[in-house]
C-alpha cells in the first residue's frame, strides 16, 4: 500500500516537472519570436504565435520611435488594400495603432519630422478607410479602437490636404453604416461645415499648394505618395488633379451621409446660398467619373421642403439640372429627378417651371434612362398636373409656350391621330417626308431659313408614330439652328431628336450638332460629355468596318473642351503668385534647353499635334452604354435623309 502510494506521488512529480520544463521552453520561444520584426511575425505558421506577436507589436509601435515604422506602415496600406475584408489584422489592434499614430502625429510635431514618420498620418489614416469600405463589424472596431477623433483632427487640417484626402475617405466610410453613423454624428455640426469647406475649397488648395509650385519646390513626401516615384512633374499633375477630385467627391460622400441619414443637417447644408450655388458646379471631372459628385447631394436635399426651397431660390442650381438633364451625361436621370421634385411641389412648382418648363419639354418623348421607365409620361403627368389652356399657368414667355406644346403634343395631337382614318395618316405622312426632302433641298441651295420652315411645316405633319422619321428632322432642324447661330434652338432640336433614339441620346449626328452648340454657350462640360457619347456611337456603329481612329474634329473639340472643362481651369488667374511662379518655371526651362542645345549641338523640335490628341488614340474612350443601338439596321436610310455634320 505505502509502496503503491510512493509510485503515485513520483509520477506526479515527475509530471509537474516536465509540464514546468514544457512551459518555459514555451515562454522562451515566445519572447525570442516577441523580438523580431514586424515581417517576420505574419509570416510565421504558427497561428497562435503570429497572432500573439502581431498584437504585441501594434500595441507597442505608437509608444516607440523606430526608423523602420514606415516600411511597416506602407506593407499595412498594401495588405489593407487588397484584402479589406480580412478581420485579422484589425481584431489584433491595427485600427487602435492607427489612430494613436495619428493622434501623435498631430500633437508632436517633432516626432513627425524624425525619420520618415512625416508619411506615417497618410498610410494611417489610409488603412482606417480601406478597412471600414465594406464591412460594418470592421466599422465598429475602428469606433470602438477611437478613430473618429484623430480623423476629425485631419479633417480640420491640422496636417495638409494629403491627409484630408484619407481622412475624409475614412469618416464617409464610417458614417454609411447605421451602427457607426452616431460616433460621428455626436460631431454632426463640425463635420458638415468641415466637409463643406473641404469640397469648396480644395480644388484651389491643391493647385495653389501643389500644381502651381515649381516641381523642384513641391513637397517631397507629397510627391513619393502620389507617384511613389515613378513619372515625373506631368505624372505628379495628373495625379493631383485626380486627388483633388476625390477629395472633393469624397467630401460631398460625407454629406450625402448625414442629409440622407438625418434631415435636420438639411438646415447646416442650405443655410449657405454661396455652397449651394458652387455645388451646382461640382461635378467630379473625367478622372472620377463613378462618382455623382455634386448632384447626388442635391437629389438628396431635393427629397426635404427645406432643400426644395434653398434650391428654388437659387436660379444657378435649376440652371444646372437643366444643363444636366439635357446632356449625356451618366448622371443624366438624376438632373431630371431633382427638377421633377421641384416640380411636383406646390411650394416651389412656379419657380421651377418658369427655368425647368421649356427643359422638361425636349425630354417628354424620352422613353427610359438607365434603369427608369416611361421617363417622357411622368414628365408630362407633371407639367400638366393642373393645366389649364386657357391659362397656362399665366407663366408667360417661353415657358407659357412650352406648355402649350407639350398639351397639343401628347394630349390634343394624339387623340386626334387614335382617331385618324389609315388613309389620311398615310397621306400625311407622304407630305411629310416631301416637307423634308423640299428642306433638304433649300438647305444645299444655302437657304437655311426656308429650310427651317419646312422641316418645322414636316413636323407638324408626320405622324407622331413615325418617330425615326421626326427624330431625322429634329437633327435637321437643328443643323440649321447652328448656321444660324442660334445654340439655344440647336439645343432643343437635338435634345428632341435624341429623345426619340432608341435607346436614349444613341443617335451620333444629334450629338455631334449638340456639342458644338454647346460649344458657341461656352458650356466646356456638356459639350465635352456629348463629343464623348458621339465617338462611343460613332465607333460602335462602324465596328464592322474596323474603323477605330477618332474622327480629327472630334478629337479636336475633345481637346479643347478638357482644357476648358478641366477641375482646375480658371484657377490660375485667381490664385496671386502664380503667374511669377510660372515665368519662373519657364525661364527655368529655357534654360535648361539652350545649356542641352549648347552641350548636344541638336535642336530640339517638339510634336506639332500638342500633349493631348495622342491619349486619345492610346486611350480610347469606351462605350457608357451596352449593347448595339435599336433600329442601327436603318442606318443607311437616315444616312440618305440625315444632312452632313457641320465640321468648321
Amino acid at each position: 500500500m505505502e509502496f503503491s502510494i510512493r509510485n503515485t506521488m513520483l509520477n506526479t512529480i515527475t509530471a509537474i516537472k516536465n509540464k514546468t520544463v514544457k512551459i518555459d521552453s514555451d515562454e522562451r520561444e515566445e519572447e525570442k519570436f516577441l523580438d523580431c520584426c514586424f515581417f517576420c511575425a505574419i509570416k510565421e505558421p504558427n497561428p497562435r504565435l503570429r497572432r500573439l506577436t502581431v498584437a504585441s507589436f501594434f500595441h507597442e509601435m505608437p509608444y516607440r520611435d523606430n526608423e523602420c515604422d514606415v516600411l511597416v506602415l506602407s506593407a499595412l496600406w498594401n495588405i489593407a488594400m487588397t484584402r479589406p475584408d480580412d478581420p485579422e489584422l484589425p481584431s489584433l489592434g491595427a485600427l487602435r495603432c492607427m489612430s494613436l499614430l495619428i493622434a501623435k502625429a498631430v500633437d508632436d510635431p517633432a516626432w513627425l519630422l524624425r525619420h520618415q514618420h512625416i508619411y506615417i498620418p497618410y498610410y494611417a489614416a489610409h488603412v482606417l478607410g480601406s478597412y471600414t469600405i465594406r464591412l460594418a463589424a470592421l466599422a465598429e472596431l475602428a469606433v470602438d479602437a477611437g478613430a473618429v477623433p484623430p480623423l476629425l483632427d485631419l479633417l480640420r487640417g491640422r496636417m495638409t490636404w494629403v491627409e484630408q484626402r484619407v481622412a475624409v475617405r475614412a469618416l464617409g466610410h464610417l458614417a454609411s453604416y447605421d451602427a457607426t453613423f452616431p460616433a460621428v454624428a455626436a460631431y454632426a455640426e463640425e463635420v458638415v461645415a468641415l466637409a463643406m469647406r473641404a469640397a469648396s475649397s480644395c480644388l484651389g488648395t491643391v493647385y495653389a499648394e501643389f500644381v502651381a509650385v515649381v516641381p523642384s519646390e513641391r513637397e517631397e513626401y507629397h510627391r513619393d505618395l502620389l507617384t511613389r516615384g515613378l513619372g515625373g512633374a506631368e505624372m505628379e499633375d495628373r495625379r493631383a488633379e485626380e486627388w483633388a477630385s476625390q477629395l472633393q467627391c469624397w467630401s460631398l460622400y460625407l454629406l450625402c451621409c448625414f442629409a440622407h441619414r438625418d434631415k435636420c443637417c438639411h438646415h447646416l447644408i442650405c443655410r449657405d446660398a454661396g455652397f449651394l450655388k458652387e455645388l451646382c458646379r461640382m461635378w467630379g471631372g473625367l478622372v472620377n467619373s463613378d462618382s455623382p459628385a455634386g448632384v447626388g447631394l442635391m437629389r438628396i436635399l431635393c427629397r426635404s421642403t427645406v432643400g426644395r426651397e434653398a434650391m428654388a431660390r437659387c436660379p444657378e442650381v435649376i440652371e444646372s439640372l437643366c444643363n444636366l438633364s439635357r446632356s449625356s451625361d451618366d448622371w443624366q436621370y438624376m438632373g431630371v429627378d431633382c427638377l421633377l421634385l421641384l416640380v411636383d411641389d406646390q411650394n416651389t412648382r412656379r419657380a421651377a417651371m418658369e427655368m425647368a418648363a421649356s427643359c422638361l419639354v425636349d425630354l417628354a418623348e424620352l422613353q427610359s434612362l438607365s434603369s427608369r421607365r416611361s421617363i417622357g409620361e411622368k414628365i408630362t403627368k407633371a407639367l400638366l398636373l393642373d393645366f389649364d389652356h386657357r391659362s397656362a399657368f399665366e407663366l408667360g414667355g417661353e415657358a407659357e409656350r412650352s406648355i402649350k406644346f407639350l398639351w397639343d403634343l401628347k394630349v390634343e395631337r394624339k387623340n386626334r391621330e387614335e382617331h385618324m382614318p389609315i388613309e389620311e395618316a398615310a397621306e400625311r405622312a407622304a407630305l411629310a417626308a416631301l416637307k423634308k426632302k423640299e428642306g433638304n433641298e433649300k438647305f444645299w441651295a444655302g437657304n437655311v431659313e426656308a429650310a427651317i420652315i419646312r422641316y418645322t411645316e414636316s413636323l407638324e405633319l408626320c405622324p407622331l408614330r413615325r418617330r425615326k422619321e421626326r427624330l431625322v428632322v429634329y437633327s435637321n432642324r437643328a443643323q440649321c439652328h447652328l448656321l444660324m447661330q442660334d445654340p439655344d434652338a440647336a439645343i432643343s432640336d437635338a435634345t428632341r431628336a435624341l429623345a426619340l433614339a432608341r435607346p436614349a441620346n444613341w443617335h451620333a449626328k444629334s450629338l455631334w450638332r449638340r456639342s458644338q452648340a454647346y460649344d458657341m454657350k461656352g458650356m466646356a462640360r456638356e459639350s465635352l460629355m456629348d463629343t464623348i457619347m458621339f465617338v462611343n456611337v460613332s465607333m460602335e456603329g462602324k465596328q464592322r468596318k474596323q474603323i477605330t481612329k477618332v474622327p480629327y474634329y472630334a478629337a479636336r473639340m475633345i481637346n479643347k473642351q478638357m482644357t476648358a472643362a478641366g477641375l482646375f481651369a480658371g484657377l490660375a488667374s485667381s490664385n496671386k503668385g502664380v503667374g511669377r511662379r510660372r515665368r519662373r518655371r519657364r525661364r527655368r526651362r529655357r534654360s535648361e534647353l539652350d545649356d542641352d542645345r549648347k552641350k548636344k549641338n541638336t535642336v530640339a523640335t517638339t510634336s506639332p499635334s500638342g500633349c493631348s490628341l495622342p491619349t486619345i488614340e492610346e486611350e480610347p474612350w469606351l462605350a457608357r452604354r451596352g449593347g448595339k443601338a435599336k433600329g442601327e439596321c436603318s442606318e443607311r436610310r437616315e444616312r440618305e435623309d440625315d444632312l452632313p455634320f457641320n465640321c468648321t
